[in-house]
């Protein structure tokens, strides 16, 4: 329940805000077809020489994402659909190169005018990711010595490369759907509501190959992804709300929040899955920005702890 509590708060925070920055009325949206979207090329790279007194590590990491928006009006009627994609790698000295953000996810939204700025809803979501993600083989500490073999400092380094492959393109997949409720002010401010939401995970077998006799232990400890052992898939009924809000705080920043949370009913109703995306955008012109990313996931058929995810960048922008 606190869990819920610190993401809602965070989100509630971000709609106060609005409130009192929402101050222009906005016009209403033209009929018919409109796309839009945007791709940025974030660069992160740092350099020691041996005479660093300090240490450090040489490292290099790229980050993709694109993002495309095509949306449809017609009277009462509205249907949203958004792709993303995002794809990181970084290499730190002669080690592995190690991918640092992996997401492939579609939405799609039809609604129908009800009162105010409620409508009837009906969402799609499918998500998953395009490369095969490794477990962290271990690391040991290696000593830093410059020219004259003096020691100047300690790194940790991976041992044996990466450990064994613990996910991939499809494994897992996530596909829910169902009715609901969405309230809009605008495009960027909106809410979705689905007490009747189906959620499938699907997964490869090559994770859920369990000798015979340890089918027991395997479920025990969560499966895969919630996949118990020996099958492909799982199946869940639940509620799912999912929330957005872009918020312009200067005229070169500005903030994107997505909250998603879903509860499901036939199992542990009470363990929300949580997933928090923050997007800070700090523009310097039309090409060059920088961008800040942080993500909160929780889901107990994964990690019964928070995962975090922070990224930071200065590269290419473009939209179109």
């Amino acid at each position: 329940m606190k869990k819920i509590i610190v993401s809602l708060s965070m989100l509630m925070a971000s709609f106060g805000l609005y409130a009192q920055e929402e101050t222009k009325t906005e016009e209403a949206p033209k009929e018919g077809w409109s796309r839009f979207g945007n791709a940025s090329i974030l660069f992160n790279q740092a350099a020691f020489n041996n005479n660093f007194a300090t240490g450090g590590v040489n490292s290099l990491a790229l980050d993709f994402a694109v993002s495309y928006d095509v949306n449809y009006i017609k009277g009462d009627w509205s249907w949203d659909n958004k792709f993303i994609g995002a794809y990181g790698l970084a290499r730190i000295d002669d080690g592995e190169t190690q991918k640092t953000n992996d997401r492939l996810e579609i939405n799609s939204l039809v609604g129908k005018k009800a009162a105010g700025l409620w409508s009837y809803s009906f969402f799609a979501n499918f998500r998953t990711q395009f490369d095969s993600g490794f477990e962290v083989a271990g690391t040991e500490t290696i000593q830093i010595r410059d020219e004259t073999g003096a020691i100047t400092g300690t790194r940790q380094v991976p041992v044996d490369g990466r450990g064994p492959r613990n996910s991939k393109f499809l494994s897992p997949a996530y596909l829910q759907f169902g009715p609901g409720m969405i309230w809009k002010k605008s495009e960027n401010f909106k809410f979705n509501i689905a007490p009747a939401t189906s959620r499938f995970i699907f997964v490869d077998d090559e994770f859920t190959n369990v000798a015979a006799g340890a089918e027991q232990a395997f479920n025990d400890a969560g499966g895969f992804f919630g996949v118990e052992a020996n099958e492909t898939s799982r199946f869940e009924f639940g509620a799912s709300l999912q929330g957005y809000y872009k918020l312009n705080i200067l005229k070169n920043i500005s903030m994107e929040n997505i909250l998603n949370l879903y509860s499901n009913y036939l199992e542990d109703p009470q363990n929300v899955d949580i997933d928090y995306t923050a997007n800070l955008v700090m523009k310097v012109n039309k090409y060059i920005s920088a961008n800040l990313t942080f993500q909160a996931i929780y889901d107990d058929n994964t990690v019964g702890a928070f995962q975090i995810r922070e990224t930071f960048g200065a590269g290419l922008n473009y939209g179109f």
